[in-house]
Formats: structure tokens, C-alpha cells, sequence
């Protein structure tokens, strides 16, 4: 198996229940990012609220950048668990 095959996600219950966890984790950081830039744009209408504004847009933006980071772990536990899948098969058969 590889990364980024969808074969990996669907392998065992433990497979899905980490991509699962991964997907839940992804949909909040988005909600995370949609709700600060929402927000920042709404207080850049007055001035006085500039600052928080921009302090918005960058958390907004650093949570975007998990995004990306979150689907690579998420892919790299799924290999790994392959891996160690393959394995426990390999000592199995030698055993």
C-alpha cells in the first residue's frame, strides 16, 4: 500500500475509526478558519477593531495551514498501521 490510497482507510475498524477521528478533526479546523475570517471581516467595518481583525485573519490563515498537515498525518498512520498489518501477518506465517 501507499499513501493516499483509499484502500488504506477501509482496511480494518482501527483504520476507520483513525480516519474518521482525522475527518472530524479536519471539518472543525475548517469551521475554526471559516468562523475567524467571518469574523475579521466583519470587525474590519470599524476601525477600533482593527487589530483583532488582522489577529482573525492570521489565526484564520495558520488554520488553514493545518488543514494540509492533518490530511498528511492522517495518511502516514494509515501506512504505518498497514505496514505493522503486514507484518504481524509476515511473523504469522513464519511462526
Amino acid at each position: 500500500m501507499k499513501l493516499f490510497d483509499h484502500r488504506n482507510r477501509e482496511r480494518n475498524a482501527d483504520t476507520r475509526r483513525v480516519y474518521a477521528l482525522f475527518e472530524i478533526a479536519h471539518t472543525a479546523v475548517d469551521f475554526g478558519a471559516a468562523l475567524c475570517f467571518t469574523l475579521g471581516s466583519v470587525l474590519f467595518f470599524w476601525k477600533r477593531y482593527e487589530t483583532e481583525a488582522i489577529w482573525l485573519f492570521t489565526i484564520g490563515s495558520v488554520l488553514f495551514m493545518v488543514k494540509p498537515s492533518l490530511r498528511l498525518a492522517r495518511e502516514i498512520k494509515l501506512w504505518r498501521m498497514g505496514k505493522l498489518d503486514r507484518l504481524a501477518e509476515r511473523e504469522q506465517c513464519d511462526g
